[in-house]
């Protein structure tokens, strides 16, 4: 709470020129005077263009001098003198009593963020109307005519009109309002009520429940962070409520308010809460948090938190950041961004241990509350002789322990990972300022990198030691490679993470998968990780596999040639960083092949052997592929993808292991066509006879047995009735897929007006087959992701795709009235340029010519690239759709119309043209051509 009307800093800043309070209520006066109560249109008008000059001052003055904190005064300075004008104004011109009553005194308090005197440009306005008794007729004609103006002005106003008990009453039954009111700040009228309800707040509010508010506030921001994302290094944080940004200062800030009366500032440096080093950061962070949120709310015109990828370009801009060493502007600014949040993270940890350590001479269960700072009692460490446990938390012997000996601040880590014990903020600070200490001569040193190969292989504790490594920013010193990436995103929708964010994570995943956590997910990793015959070298890849981010050269080629130097360093043999290092360098190749290629094709999984050569690098790419798609962030890993590896597993695993007893292709078909039988035993012999006959040898090797009888209905179902359109669907719920099947006459066009339904529904397709039977019918197959929770629901968006799509087929409907009206381009996508290219390529597959394409995604385009291959009179065999963010990968197996591959290069050249015409081709540009 503050007695005074502003802060003590910037935020004492004289009224902008045009805004004379004087002159200001002269004019209100004068303007009720002449029109009473019609004066209302005038007076609002004059009051929306003070607004609009005050942000628009505002914005020039942050763009001039990137002072956020400054801005964010300046508008909650501005506020103050708004509400006091409109006071004034009301009970002076509009309501006017001669004879006020002691009961008729109001007090005006800010609350919440405007309370601590800053406000972002759309942020909400906090007011407490004071009252000493019952409200009356005058004052609530006042506090409503107030409300009213700043509403129809155009600000966001919480209000609450309270006597002090019942403020009193209302805090102490709920923290949410014990919070706010612990920010409120006195802004006009009756100053002498707002100090008897400040003095009455600390005297009966505050003694004895410390405990009790710090229980609410960090269980409050643990619900945010789940709310928001546990981690803050999401590539599109929250600059308010996500971790790391402003409202974890804002808890810091509460903490010291409500257990020591001061803020996290001055008085914390003076109570040995904060060093002066730790304050400083506190103040570096809070400003460049503060500049990119009101930046943000200027981008905008809006109350918008959250840093998406449309607006980071122009943000980095606005900021003055410039591209270098390999990274992007928008790149930059984003490695700023988290660097500050994990300095946010860190101060939160040495101010929330402080204050644990403070509170737990008497309540010592108040640190099981605070997330990560668990108590442990009795804790007895053998022949430790630097290191001791105070209170639950490791800390060191003397200062100098680190000094002495190096070796210490690595095996420190050791200590608290093997113990499950918690750091004491003098230990933390200790590490910080030990850092320099970290030098070529311990980067050598073979016990420290014996302690971390062990730490980063630990099976139980691999991502929270390495997390904790990091935050302390020892990893980015043991090992300057990983340093690079630190903090680093990389500009595109795929990656949810910050690289450093994605290796943990991804060694993480490797310890889950080995103790079986992750059974029903990924079945065939968690059966094969037993087999392994060095499973720490999944742990050492994983951390290593993405570590080239960033530089020109391909961070797969990049990253093998760091990992031979580092982990010899990190006590591996030479095989061991051999196959480190080939594991590195074709840590997407399974993925690739998996998504992008014809499974079904013999050449496909014997050249994928032929890369992989040996059945132990088969599993340990499996399970690091499976790892490495799950980390890049939530809701990437599919059913479908883990279905594609598995396939491409157990078809190339007979290969590796020397089987000679694998079926030749002939006795493949022959021996589908006998399940076939089987499975359709409840038909005359005659009848399956007959669909067998109806197949090309290519469908037995392509189609599973499920679709292959699911087919067989289809078109038995289809024939007898009569139907020239007939479809099946049916939904995966592991596979995360829904299948939509489409039998009729068939004609190239036909993949290109299933993918145009398809599209027009906003279903995203990942695979589809083309096939025709020997008497002329098509027979199609998409799969498309399953975008609802209930088969029910799925089946009923399926069933209406497949409505659209015989819709299509009869006539009775065109493409451009389905897609009429729907985005071409999501506004988030807009922000990416992605290159287009088409590569054509014999070399991949003995009967088809494989046709490659890559652009910035965008509804529809399937349909339009299917589209120009039917008109370039081309028959697709197969489509393979992979999505990696804003950037799609299509893959297309085709043929010419009669069966041959596209070999003349001038075919060829013209294939490319169309193709690159297609991708190249905007939004706007296929809606204006229908």
């Amino acid at each position: 709470m503050h007695t005074t009307t502003a802060r003590t800093d910037e935020a004492l800043l004289p009224s902008p020129p045009y805004f004379d309070p004087t002159r200001l209520r002269a004019e209100l006066a004068a303007l009720h005077a002449e029109h009473g109560e019609g004066a209302r249109p005038a007076l609002l008008e004059r009051l929306k263009y003070l607004r609009r000059h005050a942000l628009a001052a505002s914005e020039r003055r942050l763009l001039a001098d990137g002072k956020g904190r400054a801005c964010a005064a300046g508008l909650s300075h501005f506020q103050d003198e708004l509400v006091r004008l409109i006071f004034d104004h009301a009970a002076t011109d509009v309501y006017r009593a001669t004879n006020l009553s002691s009961g008729e005194r109001i007090a005006v308090a800010a609350t919440g963020g405007y309370g601590r005197g800053l406000l972002a440009p759309g942020s909400d306005i906090d007011l407490l109307f004071l009252l000493p008794y019952k409200q009356t007729a005058w004052g609530e004609t006042v506090v409503e005519y107030i409300l009213y103006l700043l509403w129809d002005i155009g600000f966001k106003v919480g209000h609450a009109t309270r006597t002090v008990d019942q403020c009193m009453n209302a805090a102490r039954s709920d923290m949410t309002i014990r919070t706010s009111l612990l920010d409120a700040r006195h802004v006009h009228g009756e100053a002498e009520l707002f100090t008897a309800f400040e003095t009455k707040f600390r005297a009966s509010l505050v003694p004895g429940t410390g405990r009790e508010f710090v229980e609410a506030k960090l269980a409050e921001r643990d619900d945010r962070h789940a709310r928001t994302g546990e981690s803050r290094y999401l590539v599109e944080p929250n600059v308010k409520d996500g971790k790391g940004g402003l409202r974890d200062l804002h808890t810091l800030h509460w903490l010291m308010k409500y257990l020591h009366d001061a803020e996290p500032g001055e008085g914390a440096v003076a109570g040995g809460v904060f060093s002066p080093s730790e304050y400083h950061a506190y103040r570096r962070c809070e400003d460049f948090l503060w500049t990119v949120r009101c930046h943000l709310h200027f981008l905008t015109g809006r109350a918008d938190e959250r840093l998406t990828f449309d607006l980071q370009p122009e943000m980095a801009t606005r900021l003055g950041y410039q591209g270098h060493a390999g990274l992007r502007s928008v790149e930059r600014f984003m490695k700023h961004y988290f660097l500050v949040a994990k300095e946010v993270g860190e101060l939160t940890r040495i101010l929330c241990a402080a204050l644990e350590l403070r509170q737990l001479k008497s309540t010592p269960s108040l640190g099981a509350l605070v997330r990560g700072l668990g108590w442990r009692s009795r804790i007895k460490i053998r022949r430790m002789t630097d290191f001791k446990v105070e209170h639950g938390r490791l800390t060191l012997e003397d200062r100098d322990v680190f000094r002495r000996d190096p070796v210490n601040i690595i095996r420190m880590f050791q200590l608290a990972e093997q113990h499950d014990l918690l750091f004491h903020p003098e230990a933390i600070r200790l590490v910080h300022g030990s850092l320099r200490l970290i030098d070529d001569g311990l980067r050598a040193d073979p016990v420290a990198n014996a302690i971390f190969l062990k730490l980063m292989t630990s099976k139980a504790g691999a991502e929270p030691v390495l997390r904790k490594m990091n935050e302390a920013g020892v990893l980015g010193r043991f090992v300057p490679e990983f340093g690079r990436v630190v903090a680093m995103m990389q500009f595109n929708m795929y990656h949810h993470f910050t690289v450093d964010e994605h290796l943990i994570r991804t060694v993480g995943l490797v310890s889950r998968i080995e103790r079986g956590q992750l059974e029903e997910d990924h079945p065939l990793a968690t059966e094969i990780f037993p087999h392994l015959k060095n499973s720490r070298l999944l742990y050492v890849a994983a951390f290593l596999h993405d570590i080239a981010k960033g530089r020109k050269e391909d961070h797969s080629i990049a990253g093998a040639r760091i990992a031979k130097s580092l982990c010899p360093r990190f006590g591996l043999t030479d095989a061991e960083t051999d196959t480190v290092a080939w594991l590195i360098e074709n840590h997407l190749v399974m993925s690739n092949f998996a998504q992008s290629r014809d499974l079904a094709d013999p050449k496909t999984i014997r050249d994928f052997a032929e890369i992989v050569q040996t059945l132990e690098r088969l599993r340990l790419l499996l399970v690091l592929t499976v790892v490495d798609i799950r980390a890049v962030g939530p809701g990437v890993w599919t059913g479908w993808k883990g279905q594609l590896l598995r396939q491409l597993y157990y078809a190339t695993e007979p290969l590796l292991a020397g089987d000679s007893a694998a079926p030749t292709t002939v006795e493949k078909v022959a021996r589908a066509e006998a399940a076939f039988r089987t499975a359709l035993g409840d038909l005359h012999s005659d009848v399956v006879e007959g669909l067998i006959a109806r197949h090309h040898p290519g469908y037995w090797l392509r189609t599973g047995r499920e679709q292959q009888i699911a087919d067989a209905r289809l078109m038995l179902e289809a024939d007898a009735a009569g139907r020239t359109v007939a479809s099946h669907l049916a939904t995966d719920p592991f596979a995360a897929l829904t299948s939509l099947t489409i039998y009729t006459q068939s004609h190239p066009a036909i993949l290109a007006l299933m993918a145009g339904a398809c599209s027009s529904a906003g279903a995203d397709i990942v695979s589809a087959r083309v096939y025709t039977t020997r008497d002329g019918m098509a027979l199609d197959t998409f799969l498309i992701s399953r975008d609802l929770g209930s088969d029910a629901d799925e089946e009923r968006r399926a069933g209406r795709i497949v409505a659209s799509i015989e819709k299509l087929l009869r006539g009775e409907t065109t493409l451009a009235r389905l897609m009429k009206g729907k985005r071409r381009l999501a506004p988030r996508l807009a922000a990416f340029s992605v290159a287009p290219d088409v590569s054509i390529d014999n070399s991949l597959s003995n009967a088809f010519t494989v046709i490659e394409v890559s652009g910035r995604d965008r509804l529809g385009l399937l349909h339009e690239l299917t589209s120009a291959l039917s008109e370039l009179d081309l028959d697709i065999n197969s489509a393979h759709v992979t999505t990696f963010g804003e950037r799609v990968v299509d893959v297309f197996y085709v043929t010419d119309l009669s069966g041959r591959k596209i070999v003349q290069p001038a075919r060829q050249r013209s294939v490319r043209e169309r193709l690159l015409e297609v991708l190249s081709r905007t939004g706007d540009e296929v809606e204006a051509a229908g």
